[in-house]
């Protein structure tokens, strides 16, 4: 995939950084690298990023919302659920499949989507 004019880097706010970066690293698995106690980059196979202190802002707040794509909902969410995520919009679904949003423990909103119609 060639990179020019691609997105190549996300970063986020969090209110903190170490409990965004425990929270993706046990839930999806991402690679982490610490800058001091204010940055975490991350790495998740297929883009990086990371997570500066400061105030996260959810979509409602009109933020961007990032998602997520999972083969089967209800798994994943049960698993964003006990490592402290908050499901802030329950699953619905839309034209294309089903998804979910929550918020992790730093404060960031994000989404997952599935196409399969039930878990």
């Amino acid at each position: 995939m060639k990179r020019e004019q691609r997105i190549d880097y996300v970063e986020f706010a969090s209110r903190d950084p170490a409990a965004s970066r425990r929270f993706f690293e046990q839930v999806f698995g991402w690679t982490f690298e610490d800058y001091g106690p204010d940055y975490t980059a991350f790495d998740d196979g297929g883009l990086q990023g990371g997570f500066f202190r400061g105030a996260p802002s959810t979509s409602e707040a009109g933020s961007a919302l990032v998602v997520l794509y999972a083969e089967r909902l209800a798994p994943l969410q049960a698993t964003v659920e006990a490592h402290g995520g908050k499901v802030v919009k329950p699953v619905f679904t839309f034209p294309g499949g089903r998804r979910f949003q929550f918020i992790e423990p730093g404060g960031n909103e994000l989404a997952i989507w599935s196409e399969r119609d039930s878990d």
